[in-house]
C-alpha cells in the first residue's frame, strides 16, 4: 500500500490507497470479513461454522503505510485487519535484508548492473571461499517467476537463499548503502510502523500476529534458530499487547515445515498463514498450513469480473509491498 505519486521508489509495487478501497468495495459486497477471533473458535470448535465465504484480511511485513492509509480504511468499513509485522524491524529498527533488495531493486532500473557488483563481490571473495561458478548460479537460479522476472529471480534467490549467509548479508549491506541510503535506521523509521502505533491498532480492534524476527526462510533454519527467531517475534507481541492465547504465525516466504510447526505449538500457536494459493478449507487443511490469496488474484474494483487462478503458488523471494 503506497501514494505511488510521492513515493521516492515508484518502481516498488504497490497498490495505491484509492485501489484498495475500490477492492475492500468488491470485498466486502461479496464476501464475509471475519475477525481472527472467529477462526480461533472454529478451529477450537469443529461444529461451529464460519458464514459462507468468509475472508480473513491479512497484510504482511508491518509497513507505515499499513497505519497510515489501510487501518483508517477499514476503521470506516467497520471491519478487521490482521497485520504481521517482523520483531527486528519494529523493537530496532533495522532495515530488513528482504525490503533492502527490493529498494536496490526500485534504485537501479538497470538489474544487470546489480547481477554486475554480485559477481564481483563473489570474484572478490571465491579464493577465500567455496563459492560456485558465477554462470552456473546464473544457469540454475534465472528462472522467471509468478511476479518477476528472471533476473529478479536471481537477484533475490542469490542475497536471500542460494549463498552463505555472512556473505549475501554483506552484498546487501553494501548495495543497499551504495544505491539507497546509509543511514538504515532513519530509513526503517519511513518504511515500518513502530510498537505504538501497533499498540494502537490492536487496541482499536486489529490483530497483530507473528512474522517472524528478522524475515529469514525458517523451514532452512536448524531448530535452534527456529525458536530464537519465533521466541523474539512473539516478545514483541507482548510489547504491543499480545497474548499468549492469540498468537498466530504468517511465514515470512510462506516458508514452513513439520518441525517448525511443532515448535509453533509447543509456544501456543493457534495457526499459521502460508502463501500457497487457494481457498483454506477447515475440514480438509492443516491449521498450521493455510492457504491465502494475493491481492492481485482478485479484482481491483467492483466492476471487474473475478480473476482465474488455479494450482498452488510457488514460495516466493519476497515479493514487494
Amino acid at each position: 500500500m503506497r501514494d505511488q505519486g510521492r513515493s521516492r521508489f515508484p518502481g516498488i509495487k504497490a497498490r495505491t490507497p484509492d485501489a484498495f478501497g475500490a477492492q475492500l468495495e468488491y470485498i466486502l459486497g461479496r464476501y464475509t470479513v471475519i475477525r481472527m477471533e472467529d477462526l480461533f473458535r472454529a478451529l477450537a470448535d469443529r461444529t461451529e461454522d464460519l458464514p459462507r465465504g468468509s475472508l480473513l484480511l491479512t497484510f504482511d511485513d508491518g509497513y507505515r503505510e499499513h497505519f497510515t492509509h489501510v487501518f483508517p480504511i477499514l476503521q470506516t468499513a467497520g471491519v478487521q485487519g490482521s497485520f504481521f509485522p517482523c520483531g527486528r524491524a519494529v523493537m530496532e529498527r533495522a532495515v530488513l535484508d528482504v525490503n533492502k533488495i527490493h529498494f536496490i531493486l526500485a534504485a537501479v532500473k538497470d538489474h544487470s548492473r546489480i547481477i554486475s557488483s554480485i559477481f564481483a563481490a563473489l570474484d572478490e571473495m571465491r579464493p577465500r571461499t567455496d563459492l560456485r561458478d558465477n554462470r552456473e548460479y546464473y544457469r540454475e537460479l534465472a528462472v522467471p517467476g509468478r511476479f518477476d522476472t528472471g533476473e529478479v529471480i536471481f537477484i533475490k534467490r542469490m542475497l536471500q537463499r542460494a549463498l552463505p549467509e555472512y556473505i549475501r548479508g554483506a552484498i546487501t549491506d553494501r548495495l543497499f548503502r551504495e544505491h539507497v541510503t546509509a543511514d538504515e535506521e532513519g530509513f526503517a523509521d519511513e518504511l515500518y510502523m513502530s510498537a505504538e502505533q501497533l499498540k494502537h491498532m490492536k487496541e482499536a480492534g486489529m490483530f497483530i500476529g507473528s512474522h517472524g524476527w528478522d524475515h529469514r526462510w525458517m523451514d532452512t533454519l536448524p531448530q535452534g534458530e527456529q525458536e530464537r527467531e519465533i521466541d523474539l517475534s512473539v516478545d514483541m507481541l507482548r510489547v504491543v499487547g499480545v497474548s499468549e492465547r492469540e498468537l498466530v504465525m504468517c511465514y515470512p516466504y510462506g516458508a514452513y515445515s513439520g518441525p517448525l510447526i511443532d515448535i509453533l505449538k509447543t509456544r501456543g500457536f493457534r495457526c499459521g498463514l502460508s502463501v500457497d494459493l487457494g481457498i483454506a478449507d477447515l475440514d480438509r487443511d492443516d491449521p498450521f498450513a493455510l492457504k491465502r490469496l494475493d491481492t492481485n488474484d482478485l479484482p481491483v474494483s467492483a466492476g471487474e469480473p473475478p480473476r482465474e487462478w488455479t494450482g498452488p503458488a510457488a514460495q516466493e523471494e519476497g515479493k514487494s509491498p
